[in-house]
């Protein structure tokens, strides 16, 4: 038995990373909503992103979080030219080549990462990563604070350009339908690249947030990617309300399963959260029928 304490020390925790993890299920969400495909080089992509932070940290002294502005920028260009470069003119139009070359752009990346930085598994530390806040009798970590709160500002503000911004009102626009969109005027090929740029963008603010806290490897997108899918399964494919409340939950089911089952366990119930999705309510919470 474990006292209400522990409890709710670990539901609060559980909504900390939940948070990161939501964040992460953005890009994703976000490019399955305005492309209609799964992007399997998401991943990738994200592992990617935790190594620049290292990268630039080791060399330059430059704290994860204040790298979050210009590695965001740098990530949306990575997108935006994989997007426009590679992935629409090698997919010819049709989906299920896109799938095809995000999954070898996934391969690709991953052995970059492997070849530049070898298989061995890495850490930042910061002056911060260990420190605590003590809220009444709960402590809770100081860097998944920063981080939840960060995921937060991010997805509001992202909501925000795509509700007030002419960009984010023609991503919508080819969202609901790319043909009428184009012969209003809009260039969808660049809406695609600008999707596709600020998935990546969500993937840098990401891991600025999550090197205090946690590994890297060039395999840890995997990872995070199967977590990230299950949120976008859970939320609804293509919301972006559902990414975030899936987020949220999926952090509260792995830490109290990992409390009541043991930290080796503790994913199990993200999987029974994917199962029963499927089974009960394949849409999602906020997604709609096809």
């Amino acid at each position: 038995m474990y006292s209400p304490d522990i409890i709710i020390e670990a539901l609060l925790n559980g909504l900390l990373t939940g948070a990161i993890y939501a964040l992460v299920a953005l890009g994703l969400t976000l490019v399955y909503g305005v492309l209609h495909i799964i992007n399997f080089a998401h991943g990738a992509l994200l592992a990617a992103a935790m190594f620049a932070v290292l990268l630039i940290n080791q060399l330059f002294g430059v704290d994860p979080y204040v790298q979050i502005p210009f590695l965001t920028v740098i990530f949306f260009a990575v997108g935006y030219g994989l997007q426009r470069l590679i992935i629409g003119p090698a997919s010819h139009g049709r989906d299920e080549n896109i799938l095809l070359v995000t999954l070898g752009l996934s391969i690709v990346i991953e052995n970059l990462l492997l070849a530049g930085f070898g298989s061995d598994t890495r850490s930042l530390n910061t002056d911060y990563s260990f420190n605590v806040y003590e809220v009444g009798p709960y402590l809770l970590s100081q860097v998944r604070v920063f981080g939840a709160a960060g995921a937060l500002v991010t997805a509001a503000l992202l909501w925000l350009f795509l509700s007030r911004s002419d960009t984010g009102k023609a991503i919508r626009a080819v969202a609901k339908e790319k043909i009428g969109a184009s012969l209003q005027g809009i260039n969808v090929a660049h809406i695609y690249a600008v999707t596709f740029g600020l998935g990546c963008a969500c993937l840098a603010v990401a891991a600025c947030l999550l090197l205090p806290t946690f590994y890297v490897n060039p395999k840890i997108g995997s990872a995070f990617v199967l977590v990230a899918f299950t949120i976008v399964v859970l939320g609804g494919m293509g919301s972006i309300v559902g990414a975030m409340l899936g987020g949220l939950i999926i952090g509260v089911v792995e830490s109290m399963s990992g409390l009541f089952l043991g930290e080796s366990l503790g994913q199990i119930g993200i999987f029974v959260i994917f199962i029963l999705t499927l089974l009960l309510r394949p849409t999602g919470l906020f997604g709609a029928k096809a």
